[in-house]
């Protein structure tokens, strides 16, 4: 992982053209609950969905 100075404007910059969706993205695949979450899910779904309820509750849900 390359360094990050969050004290330093210039490791800002190339964030200034990232879309919201790429942020929250990575915002919520370090978050060690919702990899729980997933993981179990997916490990109790014969077919691997993803349910509404779990899309719901981390936001996931994105209107038009």
């Amino acid at each position: 992982m390359p360094e990050f100075d969050w004290r330093s404007p210039e490791s800002y910059k190339r964030l200034q053209d990232t879309e919201i969706t790429d942020i929250a993205w990575e915002c919520l695949r370090r978050n060690a609950d919702y990899r729980r979450e997933y993981e179990a899910m997916i490990a109790n779904s014969p077919d691997g969905e993803v349910t509404l309820e779990f899309r719901r509750r981390w936001g996931l849900c994105f209107r038009p």
